[in-house]
């Protein structure tokens, strides 16, 4: 009896399995059943191997529908199975073929889970942005499609917690921004699949920057202590852990007290201090009217000329021994005698520069 299958020697041509061995197959779509004689020699079992291949075409047919089917429309879960680490390859090998993408690393990566770790929460959205910025048109379709799942979750959680409301809006402002280039710019040529599909993430987009000028703070039921109710010096201590100053600046609008800490030269000195190097504060000096040093308007002066710097509670770390890529605190098979002196901890751009070759 015949066989029909998808041939590995030629993709995209059918083969026949005859008692005479194994026979090209020349698919015709307006004579399917026309051709199949030529192939098969067996004479009493000619309109069996009609029958035959017309259903295990049909098979065929309805296998490769179901998988464009899930792929299409599967837009609320990942596609692909999520790893606790992946071997990152920069070339062909015996044992691997290729080399390993960013879109790869970002759909094998567990980041659905990642988001509901506060440790991680703020790792992965920087990465977003990161990607949003410059890298979008370098992932996959199923890649790309998994980054709006990720990010629609995101969103989801900002609203259900309300909690990184303004991180957020700049991630979604940051997409949009990038989208309207590629959109208006060169389309369909960088951005995979149809480019009224894009528009219509757009104006997604557009709807969660909606909900999220919508949140409504509600405060807390609890008539327990709150910040002003400690000393000044606990509430200044508080300050001083705060790494971006317009959270500074919004704390100060709460109230009279808060308003005066706010505008502490030494908290703004310290925080000027904590994300700039010397050299890059002394070029920037700002002299107050009383003569002295203006650290207030230095910081936003700083941040306009050069990157902050950025900490993580936890980050992706990449063994220099195995070339394995996990997060922190991950076990991964290493054979390193010691394999805690290999791991080096990546940043989001550190992590998107793993990936140019």
């Amino acid at each position: 009896m015949p066989f029909l299958g998808q041939d590995w020697r030629s993709p995209g041509q059918n083969w026949v399995k005859t008692d005479d061995g194994w026979k090209r197959f020349l698919e015709e779509h307006s004579n399917f059943v026309g051709d199949i004689d030529s192939y098969c020699h067996v004479e009493n079992n000619v309109e069996n191997n009609k029958e035959n291949l017309i259903t295990n075409h049909n098979y065929d047919i309805a296998a490769k529908k179901r998988k464009k089917d899930f792929l299409n429309n599967n837009t609320k879960t990942q596609y692909f199975y999520q790893e606790k680490w992946i071997y990152v390859h920069k070339g062909s090998t015996k044992e691997r073929h290729g080399y390993c993408t960013l879109g790869e690393a970002f759909n094998c990566l567990d980041f659905s889970t990642a988001i509901l770790d506060s440790r991680r929460f703020n790792y992965v959205v920087r990465l977003l942005e990161l990607i949003a910025k410059s890298q979008l048109t370098s992932l996959s379709g199923i890649a790309q499609k998994n980054y709006m799942n990720i990010l629609e979750k995101v969103v989801l959680k900002v609203l259900e917690d309300q909690q990184n409301i303004r991180l957020i809006k700049e991630l979604l402002q940051t997409l949009y921004t990038s989208l309207c280039t590629l959109v208006q710019g060169v389309g369909k040529s960088v951005l995979v699949g149809n480019i009224n599909f894009w528009v219509h993430r757009m104006e997604a987009i557009l709807d969660w920057q909606q909900l999220l000028n919508n949140i409504q703070i509600t405060r807390p039921v609890g008539k327990g202590m709150t910040l002003t109710d400690l000393p000044l010096c606990l509430q200044l201590n508080i300050m001083q852990r705060l790494a971006d100053g317009r959270d500074i600046v919004c704390l100060g609008q709460v109230s009279s007290e808060l308003q005066v800490l706010s505008e502490d030269r030494l908290l703004w000195k310290k925080l000027c201090q904590y994300h700039f190097t010397e050299r890059q504060i002394r070029k920037r000096l700002i002299m107050s009217d009383k003569g002295h040093l203006d650290w207030k308007k230095m910081y936003f002066k700083l941040v306009r000329c050069y990157p902050r710097r950025e900490q993580y509670g936890d980050t992706l770390q990449f063994c220099r021994h195995c070339h394995i890529l996990s997060w922190k605190g991950t076990e991964h098979p290493c054979t390193a005698n010691n394999p805690e002196s290999c791991l080096v901890s990546l940043s989001p751009q550190d992590f998107i520069n793993l990936f140019r070759f």
